[in-house]
């Protein structure tokens, strides 16, 4: 697959049934995070505001949830019936990606990365 221009492009690659998922992931972050830029990077969907945010990727089993760490280690119970490593969440592809919970872990980073700017400009 050649390196997607944007999201559309991106999602349209892929099966209707992972695209309908992609959708919903998307609108999620979009809907919690609607101050945040749209981009490609590392040939995936992502997400910044005041510093990257959020990535998701599909795969043949799974679709990839990209929270950064932080954003795994703080929602750890909630993920503990998933897949994860240190900043990767994997949802099967042939269940409900969970909304409300990705909604929330958006939220959090967004006010993780507002705090590291703030303390950033405080330094200055």
């Amino acid at each position: 697959m050649q390196k997607p221009v944007d999201t559309d492009a991106y999602i349209s690659g892929y099966p209707n049934e992972t695209q309908k998922s992609l959708k919903q992931l998307r609108a999620t972050i979009k809907k919690a995070a609607p101050q945040a830029e749209e981009v490609i990077s590392y040939g995936m969907p992502a997400y910044k505001w005041n510093g990257m945010l959020v990535y998701f990727a599909a795969y043949e089993k799974h679709i990839g949830f990209y929270p950064g760490s932080s954003g795994i280690a703080a929602f750890k119970k909630e993920l503990a019936s998933y897949k994860t490593s240190k900043g990767t969440v994997q949802f099967p592809v042939d269940e409900p990606v969970p909304l409300p919970l990705i909604a929330r872990i958006v939220k959090f980073r967004l006010k993780e990365n507002q705090e590291k700017t703030l303390l950033k400009s405080m330094k200055k």
